[in-house]
């Protein structure tokens, strides 16, 4: 099972990008001094990015753990 763990892997890379991703961009948008309205705006445009991130992450992990177990 060494390329589930190996997929896995990759998988939760991706999703680890993702999260740095959003952070830089929320956070870059805060040192902009955007105001309050156009703040909300690329948050609210960073959530499903970042929700879909943290979902591939945790699936690749949960993906190295049964790589683990089943190998």
């Amino acid at each position: 099972m060494d390329w589930m763990v190996w997929a896995g892997t990759a998988i939760s890379l991706a999703g680890l990008a993702g999260l740095v991703w959003c952070i830089l961009r929320v956070w870059r948008a805060r040192k902009a001094d955007l105001s309050d309205e156009e703040l909300r705006d690329v948050v609210r445009g960073v959530v499903p990015i970042n929700m879909g991130a943290l979902f591939a992450s945790v699936i690749g992990l949960m993906m190295v753990v049964l790589g683990i177990f089943l190998g």
